[in-house]
Parts: C-alpha cells; structure tokens; sequence
C-alpha cells in the first residue's frame, strides 16, 4: 500500500501548512452546515500539496460527494451528464448537502473542449450544493472566467521543516530509521510537494538498514518541476544542455511551451544569425509535433523538446547579461479576437460532416462556394434547410437575410411534397454540393482544424462585377422573348421541379 494513501491525513488539523487557508475552508464549511449557501471554493497550488486530500476530509462533513475530473470530461454534454443535473437536484439522504468536487478545472484546453468551461461556470451558477474546484495554474486563460464566481484560495508549498517531520512520524510508524539529516534532504528536494517526499521516503526505506544522508544526496526526486517561465529562462539565459533539459521537464503543454520560446527569442538574442538559427530549431520541433499529432507516437515529443530547448539555447553566441520580461504569445490574442468566428466555422463544418459525410477539413474547404451557391435565396434556404443552418450561420456566406417572401414560397412548397420526394431532391442537392468539393489532401487527424485557413476564413469576398459586353440593341420583340426564356432557364432549386 502506497504510504500516501496510508498516511492521508483524516482531518483538517493533520494537514501540512497552509494553516490559513484551512482556517478559510473550516469557516465556510461551518457556514454551509448552518445552511447559509457560500460561493464554490477555487483551490490553485502545485500538485501534490494537499489539494485532492483537502476535498476527501471535506467530503466527510457532508451527506455525500460527487468527483468529477474535469480534463477527462471535457465537452460541454459530457459534464453536464455527469455533473451537471447532480448540482441541482436534492441529496440521496433528503434534505442535506452534497459536495461536488470537480479537479484539474484549468486542464481543459484543446479542440476537446466543446464549451466544457462554460458549462462548469453554469453550474457554478445555477448549484445549490457547496462545490470545491482544483486547479494547478493560477494563471491559467481558462480560469478566468471562473474565479470572479469563487473564493480563490491560493495554496502554498510546504515548508521543508513542516515536511521533515511529517516524514519522521511516517519512519517511526513504519519501524524505519532514518538520520535526521536524510530527512531533510528529502523535504528540499521535494520542493514543498508532501506526496513526492513520502514517495521517496518509501522507495528508499529498508528496516534493515538505516537510511543516510549519502543515500540520498545524488537523488534527484521524480516529481520535482520547473514551471514555464524558468524553463524559458533557461532556454534563453542557459548555455549548459543538461540545465536546460532539466528545466525543460514541466507539466505543461508542449506545444504551449514552443509557443512561449518562439516568441521571447527576438527579445533576448540580438545577432541576426543566432535568431535565424533559433528559429530554425523551433521549425523542427513544430515538425516533430506535427509527427505526434499524425502517428499518435508520443516519443517524437523527446526530439521536439530538446530541438526547442538545447537547441535554441546553443543557438546564442554568448550568454546576454540582461533583464528580459517574459511575454505572452501573439498568437493566444489573435486566436482570443478570432474565437467567435473559429467556433463559428467549426460548427457548421461539423453539420455538414454529419449531413454529408465528408471530414472537417473538406467541409471547410468549400466555404468559397458555399458563398457562391448563396447568392441565390432559393438555393442559400435549401441548403440552409437541408444543413440546418441558423441566422448566425447564413450569415457566413451571405450579408443579407434571405428574404421572408422566399422563405415563405419554399415552405410552402415543401410542405406540398411527399416524404419520398423530399428525400430524393435532398440527395440531389447533397450531390449538387458534393460536386464543388476541391482536391483537398486527406491526411490522418484531419478533423483538428488549424487555427486559421487562409482565404478560407476570411470575410466573405465581395461579388466581382465583370465588365459588360457591348452588343447591339435588340429589338424590343426580341428583348421580351429573351426575357421570358431567361426567367425559365433560372437556376433550378430543390423544390422547383
């Protein structure tokens, strides 16, 4: 049995540090037993500090408790399935209180998150059970709408001293011993991280031999992590390859990780070559990850991680004795102006996989005709229609309305046809859509969408008006007959047979 488990502590005053936030919690707990509702509790520190254990003994002061992981039910349906109607409805036991616990609220994140976060930001309103939310990034962009409607409580490292005896009273029930100087170099080297030291206690204990100070001394504990900003420090800062692969191991997004280098190397190398160069690496590692997206084979991201960091730290000349501010990336502010209009082409390429069968990235690709086939109102209703498009999502390829006259006539006429008859023209026009579809390579995971395509997702263009030919004037028998034969060659609709 691991000693974590063992060891857990079973109430709030056997939990290490923290002292005055666990005077927080035990307030509001009390409030809530009173029956005077609180905000959701917004619990953000390292892992391994204490978190999860403090959700378990506060689980104990209620009736009973739902646990949700949040970055493995990430889509919007899935947690309300699991959570969400739980948050509303009355306890199993009646009247009293349920807790619901939802973790890792800031490891939603990706194409996964199908409005995961604005779901848990409607339960957070509309609950009328006390709630407890986790997260490991303070910082985190998917906090943000979230911790205006909680109490955020911030919680701290432990202390190494606060650590050291903990892992003495563990050693002691065990029947282990250990010099008292091995324990504190457990506790340093933890960096505050409570289950990582007790890990370590245990992988080293043997109660047939004392542990030492030598015994620990060139141990570099497993869980112990840099954050984003001093691996890019590092990366920057640092000539040495083995400080910069050390720095480089953090529980962060790769990708995101590349994303910061890439932007903070202008700001820190000033020689045109060493830039070049820098970039160069970064190219290869956005390579290497484009391989992990397509082959699933995580061990690309190895040879990603060191081209982005070993390789743009050797990419300076000399180290730069200056101060450089870590800036955000570019990126994440032109994708946050962009959002609406991503999720918007996102949605109607996902009704038009379902209604055609045809991948995300092909769907997208017929945009450009999309708008073509929408100039006229009788084809832009049937394919609205037939697509199941709203007002927001006609308005993707058409600046008007179309107009309510039309909209009319088509029902209308709809309404007329037998059920066969609209199965067989719906397939024609599936057909009359398929048939613009443009060579698009498929590749495997073609459904992940790039942020932006171009000429794909901008604004629809404008009509190009050609210029005139110049013929001779008819007569005006000619003019009316030609009129009405043009009004008979008018394109044919859905419904127009």
């Amino acid at each position: 049995m691991l000693w974590t488990d063992k060891y857990r502590p079973q109430e709030l005053s056997e939990v290490v540090g923290n002292k005055k936030e666990i005077k927080i919690i035990t307030d509001w707990v009390s409030e809530w037993k009173k029956g005077n509702p609180q905000t959701p509790l917004l619990l953000v520190g390292p892992p391994g500090i204490g978190k999860t254990t403090l959700a378990l003994i506060i689980a104990k002061e209620f009736s009973e408790s739902i646990e949700m992981n949040a970055s493995d039910k990430r889509s919007q349906d899935i947690i309300k399935r699991t959570i969400g109607e739980s948050s509303t409805s009355r306890s199993l036991f009646g009247d009293e209180y349920k807790l619901i616990i939802i973790d890792e609220v800031d490891g939603i994140h990706g194409t996964n998150d199908r409005g995961g976060v604005a779901e848990i930001g409607r339960i957070i309103k509309t609950s009328h059970h006390p709630m407890i939310l986790m997260a490991n990034d303070f910082y985190s962009k998917r906090l943000q709408s979230i911790k205006p409607k909680c109490q955020v409580i911030k919680m701290k490292k432990s202390r190494w001293n606060s650590i050291s005896a903990l892992l003495r009273k563990i050693a002691q029930a065990e029947g282990v011993e250990v010099e008292p100087a091995a324990l504190k170099e457990i506790a340093v080297k933890s960096q505050g991280d409570v289950r990582s030291a007790i890990n370590t206690l245990q992988a080293l204990a043997d109660k047939d031999h004392t542990l030492e100070v030598k015994d620990v001394e060139g141990m570099v504990t497993k869980d112990t992590r840099s954050d984003i900003f001093n691996a890019i420090t590092s990366v920057l800062k640092s000539k040495t390859p083995a400080h910069v692969k050390e720095a480089m191991w953090i529980e962060e997004d790769p990708t995101l990780v590349m994303e910061y280098i890439a932007e903070n190397i202008p700001r820190e190398y000033k020689k045109k070559d060493e830039i070049k160069k820098a970039y160069e690496y970064i190219a290869k590692a956005d390579l290497f990850f484009g391989r992990t997206q397509r082959s699933r084979n995580y061990g690309y991201w190895k040879y990603a991680s060191d081209f982005m960091g070993i390789g743009v730290s050797n990419s300076k000349h000399e180290t730069y004795k200056k101060f450089t501010k870590i800036q955000t990336p570019t990126i994440f502010g032109l994708m946050g102006r962009n959002r609406a209009k991503r999720n918007l082409r996102d949605d109607i390429a996902d009704k038009m996989f379902d209604k055609m069968h045809v991948s995300r990235r092909v769907a997208v690709s017929m945009f450009p005709y999309l708008e073509i086939m929408f100039q006229n109102d009788e084809l832009a209703w049937e394919i609205s229609e037939f697509l199941d498009l709203d007002e927001k999502e006609i308005k993707r390829f058409r600046k008007k309305k179309i107009p309510k006259k039309v909209i009319t006539k088509m029902e209308k006429r709809k309404a007329q046809m037998h059920v066969e008859e609209r199965d067989r023209r719906a397939e024609e026009l599936k057909n009359q859509m398929m048939n613009v579809i443009p060579e698009v390579e498929e590749v495997s995971g073609d459904d992940d969408l790039p942020f932006e395509i171009p000429g794909i997702d901008d604004a629809p263009a404008e009509e190009v008006v050609e210029e005139p030919e110049i013929v001779e004037e008819a007569p005006k028998e000619e003019k009316a007959e030609e009129k009405k034969e043009k009004k008979a060659d008018k394109q044919t609709t859905l419904f127009s047979f």
